[in-house]
C-alpha cells in the first residue's frame, strides 16, 4: 500500500501542469486525491472480503472465474488503466536520465532513444517474470517507506531552524520512526511468509465438480439448521 501511494517523483510534473500553480490549490489537490483513492482502496478490500472470507487474494480478479464476462471486462479496462498510466513512469524516468547524463539537454534523436530502450527493458521484463510478489513487497518496505516516512522526515530535521520542541518536528520524528518500524516489520513479513502467485489459476470453486459439492453441503447446512429450529420448537 505504501509503494502504491508513493507518488513523489510526479509532484513536480504535475504542479507545473496546473493553470495557476499555488501551494494552497496543491495541497487540495493533494488531499482530495489520496483521500479519494483511500475510499475507493477500503470499499474495494471490504467488498472483496465480504464476498470470498478467507479465500481473498491480493489480486481481486483472481478470486472471479475465468468464464465471468462481466469480471473480463472488468480485466480489459483495469489493463487500459494501466496501460494509460505507464508512460507517466516513462516520462518520469526518461527526465531523470536526461538530467543526470545528459544535463537536462536531449536532442531528438537521444529522446526517441532512451524512450523506445525504457519501454523495451520495462516489456521485457514483465514478459519473462510472471510473479512480481516478492519483489514489490521488498520495494515497498525498502523504497516506498524510506521515501515517504524517513527520508523527507530526516531531511527536515536537518534543514530545518525551528526548535526541537516545535510540534513540526516532532511529528517528522513521529513519521520518521514509524518509517523505521514498517520498514523493518515489512521485510521481515516479505522474508518469513512470502505472497504465493495464482496467476492464471482458478479457484477450487469454478470447477463444477466443487460447485455442485458446495450446493449440497450448502443444502445440507440448511436443511439441518430447519430441523434444529422444528426440534426447538417442538420442545418448547
Amino acid at each position: 500500500m505504501s509503494f502504491a501511494f508513493i507518488c513523489h517523483h510526479n509532484c513536480f510534473l504535475i504542479y507545473g501542469s496546473l493553470e495557476e500553480p499555488t501551494v494552497p490549490k496543491w495541497s487540495r489537490i493533494i488531499h482530495v486525491s489520496t483521500l479519494v483513492s483511500v475510499f475507493i482502496s477500503v470499499l474495494f478490500a471490504t467488498c472483496g472480503y465480504l464476498t470470498f472470507t478467507g479465500f481473498t487474494q491480493g489480486d481481486l480478479f483472481e478470486n472471479y472465474c475465468n468464464n465471468d464476462d462481466l469480471v473480463t471486462f472488468g480485466r480489459f479496462c483495469y489493463g487500459i488503466t494501466v496501460i494509460l498510466t505507464y508512460p507517466i513512469e516513462c516520462f518520469v524516468t526518461r527526465e531523470v536520465i536526461a538530467n543526470v547524463f545528459f544535463g537536462g539537454n536531449l536532442s531528438f534523436v537521444f529522446h526517441i532513444t532512451i524512450t523506445v530502450v525504457i519501454i523495451t527493458v520495462a516489456t521485457l521484463v514483465s514478459l519473462l517474470i510472471d510473479c512480481l510478489g516478492i519483489v514489490l513487497e521488498l520495494n515497498g518496505v525498502l523504497c516506498a517507506a524510506p521515501l515517504i516516512f524517513i527520508i523527507p522526515s530526516a531531511c527536515y530535521l536537518k534543514l530545518s531552524e525551528e526548535p526541537q520542541t516545535h510540534s513540526d518536528k516532532i511529528m517528522s520524528c513521529v513519521l520518521l520512526s514509524i518509517g523505521a518500524v514498517v520498514m523493518l516489520a515489512g521485510f521481515v513479513m516479505a522474508i518469513t511468509n512470502p505472497q504465493d502467485c495464482t496467476h492464471g489459476q482458478e479457484m477450487f470453486y469454478c470447477s463444477p465438480d466443487n460447485i455442485s459439492f458446495t450446493n449440497i453441503s450448502v443444502s445440507r447446512f440448511q436443511l439441518t439448521t430447519q430441523l434444529s429450529i422444528l426440534n426447538i420448537s417442538l420442545f418448547q
